[in-house]
């Protein structure tokens, strides 16, 4: 497993809301649903994508953006249009002018919304409302927007994903968790692959002969009872040389990143899993549920128990 492939095991749709916006100009869609990740496509037409304090991006038919949250942002036909809709979590959306509630009253069929059901603009919409800790490390390396030019993101994904968002059938909302995953994976996949030296260090690090190796054997067995010297050996350097090299690209020494890992998936398992805390403990790597316990409320101030209480209750 690569690192890559690591972290993007953590954004997985899990009921995503997912949306085909028909649009007519002039319209402008404000967003502040605070979602951790979106994945906006132009299925049809143009749109002008603006974060505040940002430049407008231009994005054309068969693009694909990716906007990194919480951030708030427009979405319009031109960048001067005034919002004349406000998207809230949850999907919930009003008019801009009056606040009246506009899902209902604007809706077009199944998963598909809009004032026009001709409109010029058909624009995607697969928003990530659930936040990972394990993906951490993914999400704050990119950029507020990620943009793919129309040769970068040519795939036959878009429709499929946009036939299949019109048909309702039994295991049709996992059928499309999974399609927008294959989305957000490919498109990101193919950003990081055309800036590899821009890289962050964790993806720098997949490059090196002895670095990429051990990464590969950590997150390939995160409960194995690693040593630098039993990974040096594995990828056939000296204990100092890896040492050395693995904090260079990632800041910080091989067990340290270890330790993070194995507690930010423990983090994620508290919430996506009803498994026990002693069940969890030993799939990351810990050999008591009480050494986890004490290693997770070093970092995040909570016990794994009250972290969980607290994720089902926000």
């Amino acid at each position: 497993m690569d690192v890559l492939e690591a972290l993007l095991d953590g954004p997985r749709a899990r009921g995503a809301f997912l949306l085909r916006a028909l649009l007519d100009p002039p319209w402008s869609l404000r967003i502040e649903d605070e979602a951790p990740l979106t994945v906006l496509a132009v299925l049809r037409g143009e749109a002008w994508l603006t974060l505040d304090d940002q430049p407008p991006r231009h994005m054309e038919t068969g693009q694909v953006a990716i906007v990194r949250g919480p951030g708030h942002y427009t979405v319009a036909d031109a960048p001067e249009t005034p919002p004349s809709v406000v998207v809230y979590p949850g999907g919930r959306c009003t008019s801009a002018a009056d606040g009246r509630p506009l899902w209902d009253e604007w809706s077009l069929g199944v998963r598909t919304w809009g004032e026009d059901p001709a409109g010029d603009c058909v624009l995607l919409v697969g928003t990530y409302e659930g936040k990972s800790e394990a993906s951490r490390p993914l999400i704050t390396a990119l950029p507020e927007v990620v943009l793919l030019s129309q040769e970068e993101a040519a795939s036959p994904l878009l429709g499929v994903l946009e036939a299949e968002m019109q048909i309702e059938a039994p295991g049709q909302r996992a059928l499309l968790d999974r399609l927008l995953d294959v989305l957000l994976i490919s498109s990101l996949r193919t950003w990081f692959a055309a800036r590899q030296d821009e890289g962050p260090g964790w993806f720098r690090a997949q490059h090196d002969r002895a670095v990429g190796p051990a990464l590969a054997l950590l997150h390939e067995d995160v409960a194995h009872p690693w040593t630098v010297e039993e990974l040096a050996s594995r990828v056939g350097v000296s204990r100092a040389v890896l040492a050395r090299r693995f904090t260079a690209l990632l800041g910080e020494p091989p067990m340290a990143y270890l330790s993070a890992w194995r507690l930010a998936l423990a983090a994620d398992l508290l919430v996506s899993s009803d498994a026990t805390v002693a069940a969890i403990a030993r799939q990351v790597g810990y050999g008591t549920p009480f050494s986890l316990s004490a290693a997770f409320k070093r970092v995040h101030g909570t016990s794994p128990q009250q972290y969980r209480l607290g994720s089902v209750s926000a």
